[in-house]
């Protein structure tokens, strides 16, 4: 995996989360708080739907809230792995349609939620490259740095499932 740095190196986002596009946020499980400490970012009822590709006990959702839980590496991801975040990509953009409020999350808020919701933008005729751009310019410059996963991007997930599918 290619990074900008290791995981300490990573500074907590300023917010629990934040709106990408209308209805459709990104969030982890930490973020460093007014007071400059790190605080949980727990969910109740402010979304939806919640899918989850990093599961930490106590971070919610409430009961009763929609919740997909697909947990992944902050690496290279195999063909199964690869459909679940389109299929998520699909699930997150369907409840857009229905005019729901969706957060996808991970750890930081940065990279496997970055691959969901670029592989949503790009379902909806955003150019990867765009779709980047936009995420870093609304969550944090630190999203997506896992180059890796740009690179996935780039060459398109149904091509990279693929691929890695042939390789098995």
């Amino acid at each position: 995996m290619r990074t900008r740095g290791k995981r300490s190196d990573v500074p907590a986002p300023d917010s629990p989360w934040d709106e990408i596009v209308p209805g459709l946020w990104m969030g982890g499980h930490e973020f460093r708080g007014l007071s400059g400490r790190l605080e949980s970012a727990v969910v109740h009822r402010q979304f939806d739907l919640v899918q989850t590709l990093l599961r930490l006990p106590g971070h919610g959702p409430d009961p009763g809230v929609g919740h997909q839980v697909w947990p992944i590496p902050d690496g290279p991801l195999d063909g199964t792995q690869l459909a679940g975040v389109i299929r998520l990509a699909e699930a997150a953009c369907e409840a857009l349609d229905d005019g729901r409020r969706v957060l996808v999350r991970c750890f930081h808020g940065y990279n496997r939620s970055g691959l969901v919701v670029a592989h949503a933008l790009m379902r909806r005729g955003r150019p990867a490259e765009a779709a980047i751009r936009l995420i870093r310019s609304r969550r944090s410059s630190w999203a997506l740095h896992n180059e890796l996963f740009g690179d996935y991007l780039r060459a398109g997930l149904p091509t990279v499932r693929l691929l890695e599918e042939l390789t098995e």
